[in-house]
């Protein structure tokens, strides 16, 4: 069955830490870019950071520069979102996609969703 299935979220305070997990089956998830995205209930999912083949960091968005890590363990077929210094505002249900090639920005050009985890910052 080719699937991305995310892990990881959860309720953490302010300061903290998580780290979400992002595991393909079915297929090679190295060949593939991979965003993570976000998104909050009543606005636009947003693209937070993208991985291409070869662990080439290609984005991340202004907001979470310096705080979030995306990184692969190609031995398991997963992405990772190491999130830092996490903020109230980084509460959104997180995403990761798959796109053959480049990253890109089109959502629509994703060929793999997950089904999404839900981080809550707050005290």
């Amino acid at each position: 069955q080719v699937q991305l299935v995310e892990s990881g979220g959860g309720l953490v305070q302010p300061g903290g830490s998580l780290t979400l997990s992002c595991a393909a089956s079915g297929f090679t998830l190295d060949y593939y870019a991979t965003t993570w995205f976000r998104q909050v209930p009543g606005k636009e999912r947003e693209a937070v950071s993208c991985i291409r083949r070869g662990d080439r960091i290609e984005f991340y968005d202004d907001s979470v520069r310096g705080r979030f890590s995306i990184s692969r363990d190609n031995g398991k077929n997963t992405v990772y979102l190491q999130m830092n210094s996490l903020k109230p505002e980084d509460t959104a249900v997180y995403y990761c996609a798959a796109v053959w090639g480049p990253c890109v920005a089109k959502e629509g050009m994703y060929d793999y969703w997950g089904q999404g985890t839900q981080v809550t910052v707050s005290s």
